[in-house]
């Protein structure tokens, strides 16, 4: 189903400028993967080696942070907002 993801301005090289994009998926998992294929190198920055969301990474459905949810398996329905949000202080830049 289709999501629409707001992309933090450090991720904005990755998606031609836009702030906002579509991704079509059911959970956070198969999102990022989308973005991914439309996106080549935003699930690097995203996503650590093991697969997790890295820690300087904060995502969001709706209002709600996904750590606190099911992490990358947060099921989404159709027109849920998704925000990407790189953490304030320490740490790298995305």
């Amino acid at each position: 189903m289709e999501v629409i993801v707001r992309i933090p301005a450090a991720l904005r090289n990755l998606t031609d400028g836009e702030g906002e994009v579509s991704g079509n998926a059911d959970n956070v998992r198969e999102l990022i993967k989308d973005l991914e294929n439309k996106y080549p190198g935003i699930e690097e920055r995203l996503c650590d080696e093991s697969g997790d969301i890295r820690r300087f990474v904060n995502v969001f459905v709706g209002q709600e942070d996904i750590r606190f949810l099911k992490g990358l398996d947060t099921q989404m329905e159709a027109g849920a907002e998704v925000s990407i949000i790189p953490a304030i202080a320490g740490g790298s830049a995305l």
